[in-house]
């Protein structure tokens, strides 16, 4: 079993940022594609961004240009940079761990074995 525990969510003014951390409890964390999910109030979870060690990553066209995800496989820990923040960006980021890559489903969330328990962005106009 691993657990994620994600950090970093806050309050941020539009145009501001934001950086996500999430720590990961397993010795085998370069394996594991890491990435990031939101859900905003009365929404379906969505996809952010994935990266894997190997260096394939890949983001949500909503964000594209705005976030970086980033690994630390000494750390155990995956990072999402929030810039030029936007008051859409407002939701309960999720960290996800997967063991099956995939470059076609990789943004399905059924496809990521172990979540976090979310941390809450809000983004004032």
């Amino acid at each position: 079993q691993v657990q994620l525990v994600e950090s970093g969510g806050g309050l941020a003014q539009a145009g501001g940022s934001l950086r996500l951390s999430c720590a990961a409890s397993t010795s085998i964390f370069s394996r594991y594609g890491m990435g990031w999910f939101r859900q905003a109030p009365g929404k379906e979870r969505e996809f952010v961004t994935v990266t894997w060690s190997g260096g394939n990553t890949w983001y949500a066209d909503s964000v594209k240009g705005r976030f970086t995800i980033s690994r630390d496989n000494a750390k155990n820990t995956v990072y999402l940079q929030m810039n030029s923040l936007k008051p859409e960006d407002t939701a309960v980021y999720y960290c996800a761990a997967s063991t099956y890559y995939s470059d076609s489903t990789y943004m399905k969330s059924h496809m990521y074995d172990y979540w976090g328990q979310g941390t809450q962005v809000t983004v004032s106009s």
